[in-house]
């Protein structure tokens, strides 16, 4: 039971959006604070919050697009960084 995958359980919300929860099953000898860490550490796996500001607030079209683009310009600044070095 250890090495066990738990697939995501969808809830539906008022905006009838699936949303999807980490869950972490606790064992009978860990403690709660290993717990703690292991679900911190799957929400921020499978960026929970990062949706989570993404949906907080309405972005109109050519808002979405520019912040897509401006985020598309700073990797590509990135990599051309990593490869000058």
């Amino acid at each position: 039971m250890a090495g066990e995958r738990r697939r995501k359980k969808p809830i539906r919300t008022g905006l009838g959006v699936n949303e999807h929860v980490a869950e972490v099953i606790i064992q009978e000898s860990e403690s709660l604070e290993n717990a703690l860490r292991r679900f911190k550490r799957k929400v921020q796996q499978e960026d929970i919050i990062k949706e989570i500001k993404k949906h907080s607030f309405y972005m109109k079209p050519g808002e979405k697009r520019r912040a897509k683009e401006a985020l598309s310009r700073k990797r590509l600044r990135k990599k051309q960084r990593r490869e000058a070095d």
